[in-house]
C-alpha cells in the first residue's frame, strides 16, 4: 500500500463543509446518506411480510490502529490471558458471515471511535511515515475494503493534530460524525452530526436511518496542546437533544448513536469540565426518539443494556464490543410498517468474538506491505545504550531500568507544567512491570523499550503532599515480606506479601517505586518494622521532606483511577493529562535522544533500599 492509493479514485467529503452546508440549509440529511450495502435477500419475514423487517447493525470501537492479529512488541500473533485476538482482518472475517446470514442490503456497519492511535502500525504512519495525498493509512483502506457506513470521531483521534485527523477523514469512504465538536471560529460543528441512510428493503417503503456521532468532551483536556483555540467540545446529552429532533424532522425511522464515551457515568477529570466524560447512559435516559447506542471509550465488554428514557418510557439498548476489535456488536433491529411510515418494535444486542474466527485474508493482503515495513521497524535500532539495564532485580532493589521510566515520565509531566504548579518538584512511580525486561548495551530497538512497560497505561500528573507521598510509600511498602533482622535473603523470601487484599501474594505491578527528577528521593524501607511505619530517612535533595510539601507526581492511569488502593491519588488535583500512552513516550524519547545514559537518571543509585534497622539487605535471585 504505502505509496499508492489503491486506484480509489474519490475521497470523502470535508467534514466542515458538509456541517457548513446542513446548518445553512444548503443540502437535507439525507443527502449526506447512502444506501444498504449489496443485493441481499429480502428482509426475512416472508413475501407476505412486506410491513415487516429486520434491520441489522454492526458496531466496532476503539480500535487504536488494530488491523491485523498481530502484536508487534512480541513479533508475534496477539494473544492475552483470555486467549481474544484483535484486528480489523478479524472482524472483517465476522461482517461478511453477518451479511450473508442477514442479507448484505439489510445490514450497517458502524464504528465508535479511537481509530488511529494505539499500535506501531498507527504511530508508524503518523510519524515514521505520515499519511498524505499519496501515503494512505492502513486503516482508512481496511475500514474502507470492509465497508464500514459511519464512524464517531474519538479522542485519540487528536493525538496527532487536527490536520493530520483531517488528511484520516479525507482518505474515508465514510462520514467522521461529532455533534459536540464545534469550531471556534464559525460556532457550527466541525464534522458532520449526522447522517442519514436509506436503506432499501426488498419490498416497501424505504427506511431512513439516522446515525448520530458524538465524541468525548475530555478532548479539550487531554489534547489541550492541539485543540485550543481551534475546537470546543459540548456535552452529549446537550447535543443529542439539538439533534435528534432534527434528524427526526428529517424523516428518520431509526435513530443510532455512536457515542465515544461510556456507560458508566464518570469523569477522569471530576468537574474541571461541565460535562461527564462517559455518558453514554445519561443520553439514553434523557434523550427522547434514541433507538440503541454504540457505546465506546471504556473498553469494556457490554453484549446488551436496556436504559428507559425518562421522558417516553421506551427501552434504549446499549452495547459495547470490548476494544481492538476484540468484538463486533450485533443490534437486531424489528421493524414494522403502518399508516405509511415505519416504527421499531423491538431492539436486541448480542456482541460477537474475534478469536471465532479467521482473518479476512482480502485484509492481510491489502495490508501485507504496510505490516511488512512496521514490523522492520519495530525491529529496527532507534538509539544505543552506554550499559546494559536489566529490571531482573527491580523488585528488591533500585535500579536503572525503573529509574529510566521514572525519569522520562517526570519529564514529561514537568514540561507541561505552568504558573505555580511550574516551581514544585516532580517526582515519579513506576512498577517492575517484567521481570524480562532488558535493555541491552550497544543498539536498542523498539522491542526492547517496549518490553520496560508492557501495559496500555498512560500518563498523568497529580499533587500530593509529602504526607501523602509518605503514606503511599507506606502502601507500597507493604509488597514486602518481614525481616527479623539484617542478614542475606532470597528474593522470594521478601516479596509478592500476602494480604487481606491480596491473599495469594501481593503482584508485582502493585509494588512502586519512587523517584525525584530535578533532585533524588531517597529513603529506607525497613522490614523489621510494622507495616505502614516501614518507610524511613524519606528525604528529597537531602533535606527531610515535610508533611506539608507540596510535589507533582507523574503517575499511570491505572493508579490514579484507583488501581491497587493507593492512599491519596484518586482525589488528588490532576494537573497533566494529555492522555499519551507511557509506552510510547518511553520510545519517542530514546528515537529522539538516540543515547541511553544512565548517568542521567541513575547516578545517585541506590536512591531506596531494603533494610533491617540501619543495615542494608542482601538480597539474592
Amino acid at each position: 500500500m504505502g505509496i499508492s492509493m489503491r486506484g480509489r479514485g474519490r475521497v470523502a467529503a470535508g467534514g466542515v463543509a458538509m456541517a457548513t452546508a446542513l446548518l445553512a440549509g444548503l443540502a437535507t440529511p439525507a443527502m449526506a446518506g447512502g444506501h444498504g450495502h449489496g443485493n441481499g435477500h429480502g428482509n426475512g419475514h416472508g413475501h407476505g411480510a412486506a410491513s415487516d423487517y429486520h434491520l441489522t447493525v454492526m458496531g466496532t470501537t476503539d480500535l487504536h490502529g488494530s488491523a491485523l492479529n498481530w502484536d508487534y512488541f512480541k513479533n508475534a500473533e496477539y494473544d492475552d490471558s483470555a486467549h481474544n485476538d484483535v484486528g480489523l482482518a478479524k472482524i472483517s472475517t465476522l461482517v461478511n458471515q453477518v451479511r450473508a446470514e442477514k442479507g448484505a442490503r439489510n445490514t450497517l456497519l458502524l464504528d465508535a471511535g479511537d481509530t488511529i492511535q494505539g499500535t506501531s502500525l498507527a504511530y508508524y504512519y503518523a510519524k515514521i511515515q505520515p499519511i498524505s495525498r499519496t501515503v494512505e493509512h492502513p486503516m482508512a483502506a481496511a475500514m474502507n475494503a470492509i465497508g464500514y457506513d459511519a464512524a464517531a470521531v474519538g479522542n485519540h483521534e487528536f493525538n496527532y493534530g487536527i490536520p493530520y485527523l483531517r488528511t484520516f477523514e479525507k482518505q474515508l469512504d465514510f462520514p467522521l460524525l461529532a455533534a459536540n465538536a464545534l469550531d471556534d471560529g464559525t460556532g457550527r460543528p466541525a464534522f458532520e452530526p449526522y447522517v442519514i441512510k436509506t436503506v432499501r428493503p426488498a419490498h416497501g417503503k424505504p427506511i431512513k436511518v439516522g446515525i448520530l456521532g458524538l465524541t468525548n468532551p475530555g478532548i479539550a483536556i487531554w489534547d489541550k496542546a492541539n485543540v485550543e483555540g481551534k475546537l470546543s467540545f459540548g456535552g452529549l446529552v446537550e447535543q443529542a437533544k439539538k439533534y435528534v429532533p432534527k434528524m427526526k424532522r428529517a424523516g428518520a425511522d431509526v435513530v443510532l448513536v455512536a457515542a465515544h464515551s461510556g456507560a458508566d457515568t464518570s469523569s477522569s477529570y471530576g468537574d474541571t469540565l461541565p460535562f461527564p466524560e462517559n455518558a453514554a447512559t445519561l443520553v439514553a435516559q434523557q434523550v427522547p426518539d434514541i433507538d440503541a447506542i454504540l457505546v465506546g471509550h471504556a473498553h469494556q465488554e457490554i453484549a446488551k443494556r436496556v436504559v428507559t428514557n425518562t421522558t417516553t418510557g421506551k427501552p434504549v439498548v446499549l452495547s459495547e464490543p470490548l476494544k481492538w476489535g476484540e468484538r463486533l456488536t450485533v443490534f437486531d433491529v424489528d421493524l414494522s410498517f403502518a399508516r405509511g411510515r415505519w416504527s421499531v418494535d423491538s431492539v436486541d444486542s448480542k456482541v460477537l468474538s474475534s478469536s471465532t474466527v479467521p482473518e479476512d485474508p482480502k485484509i492481510v493482503k491489502l495490508l501485507a506491505t504496510d505490516q511488512k515495513k512496521v514490523v522492520t521497524y519495530v525491529n529496527g535500532v532507534i538509539g544505543t545504550s552506554t550499559q546494559a539495564m536489566s529490571a531482573a532485580t527491580a523488585r528488591y532493589e533500585d535500579t536503572a531500568a525503573l529509574d529510566f521510566i521514572n525519569y522520562v515520565q517526570a519529564e514529561a509531566v514537568k514540561t507541561d507544567l505552568t504558573g505555580a504548579d511550574a516551581d514544585l518538584p516532580v517526582l515519579s512511580i513506576a512498577a517492575p512491570f517484567n521481570k524480562d525486561a532488558a535493555i541491552p548495551a550497544g543498539d536498542v530497538s523498539v522491542r526492547d523499550i517496549a518490553g520496560l512497560y508492557i501495559y496500555d497505561n498512560t500518563l498523568l500528573g497529580i499533587k500530593l503532599t509529602g504526607a501523602q507521598v509518605k503514606a503511599y510509600l507506606e502502601k507500597s511498602a507493604e509488597y514486602f515480606k518481614p525481616v527479623a533482622g539484617p542478614g542475606t535473603y532470597p528474593a522470594n523470601q521478601l516479596t509478592n506479601a500476602v494480604t487481606p487484599t491480596a491473599p495469594s501474594g501481593t503482584p508485582d505491578y502493585n509494588y512502586d517505586v519512587m523517584g525525584g527528577l530535578d533532585a533524588p528521593l531517597t529513603y529506607d524501607v525497613d522490614l523489621t518494622k510494622a507495616v505502614g511505619s516501614r518507610v524511613t530517612g524519606l528525604a528529597y535533595g537531602g533535606s527531610p521532606v515535610t508533611d506539608d510539601q507540596v510535589f507533582v507526581v507523574a503517575i499511570n492511569n491505572y493508579r490514579q483511577s484507583g488501581g491497587g488502593n493507593f492512599p491519596g491519588v484518586v482525589g488528588a488535583p490532576v494537573v497533566y493529562n494529555r492522555q499519551v500512552e507511557i509506552r510510547q513516550l518511553l520510545i519517542d524519547w530514546v528515537t529522539a535522544h538516540k543515547t541511553v545514559d544512565p548517568a542521567l537518571f541513575s547516578a545517585s543509585n541506590p536512591d531506596w533500599q531494603l533494610t533491617a534497622g540501619a543495615t542494608p539487605l542482601t538480597v539474592t535471585p
